[in-house]
């Protein structure tokens, strides 16, 4: 970056960021405010790619982005349905989802 370009403390990246999308989705790495819109794109692009599970792991914390996660896969209509992980799995702190 040089000294007439400004540095966007929001969104650090200029363009998008391509990720591979493989069956399972980390939240870690999300800002809070970007969970809905991430797994949304998550969802859509797991399912193009042909997954019928997908796991995404937010975590066990206190619950919220969990309830995010959640709230956003009973809306999404080809979500068949959805629990917690096993023990094998991330248990509480994943959420595994079925595809119709």
């Amino acid at each position: 970056m040089n000294e007439n370009e400004e540095f966007d403390t929001e969104n650090p990246f200029r363009e998008p960021v391509e990720m591979e999308i493989g069956d399972s989705l980390d939240l870690h790495a999300f800002r809070p405010k970007d969970v809905k819109a991430v797994t949304l794109a998550y969802l859509g692009a797991a399912r193009e790619k042909g997954f019928k599970f997908v796991r995404i792991i937010h975590g066990k914390g206190i619950g919220v982005q969990r309830e995010i996660v959640r709230s956003v896969l009973s809306e999404v209509g080809f979500v068949k349905s959805f629990k917690s992980g096993d023990e094998f799995s991330g248990g509480w702190g994943a959420t595994v989802v079925e595809f119709f």
